[in-house]
C-alpha cells in the first residue's frame, strides 16, 4: 500500500516538478520536502492543505492516491452493477412465476 508521501511524489511528478521546485513553492528546504515524500516527517493538516493547493489536487487524492475521475469511474461501475442486479432479480421473479404456473397446471 502506498503512503501519503508516495502520493505526493506521484502528484509532483505529474506536474513535472523537481523536489527542489516543490520545496521552493512550499517555502521549505529540499531536504524537508524529501522527508515528506519518504514518510520521515509526519504531515500536519495545514501542510497537507498547502501541498494540495499548490499541486492543484484534492487532499483525498494525496491521502488515498485516487483521483476524482477514478472515484467517478467507481461510481459509474457501481451504478452499472446495481442495474444488472435489478435485471437479474426481475429475471428470477419471472422464472418463479413460470414455476408457479407449471405447478398450477399440474395441479400440485
Amino acid at each position: 500500500m502506498k503512503s501519503i508521501g508516495d502520493h505526493i511524489k506521484q502528484s509532483r511528478l505529474l506536474l513535472g516538478l523537481s523536489q527542489a521546485d516543490a520545496a521552493k513553492k512550499l517555502n521549505i528546504s529540499t531536504p524537508a520536502f524529501c522527508k515528506i515524500e519518504t514518510g520521515q516527517t509526519d504531515l500536519n493538516i495545514s501542510r497537507l492543505l498547502q501541498i494540495s493547493k499548490i499541486f492543484k489536487v484534492p487532499v483525498i487524492q494525496l491521502i488515498t492516491g485516487q483521483s476524482a475521475s477514478s472515484e467517478s469511474d467507481s461510481s459509474k461501475e457501481l451504478i452499472a452493477l446495481k442495474k444488472e442486479l435489478i435485471e437479474k432479480e426481475e429475471e428470477i421473479n419471472k422464472l418463479r412465476k413460470k414455476v408457479i404456473d407449471l405447478y398450477d397446471k399440474l395441479g400440485i
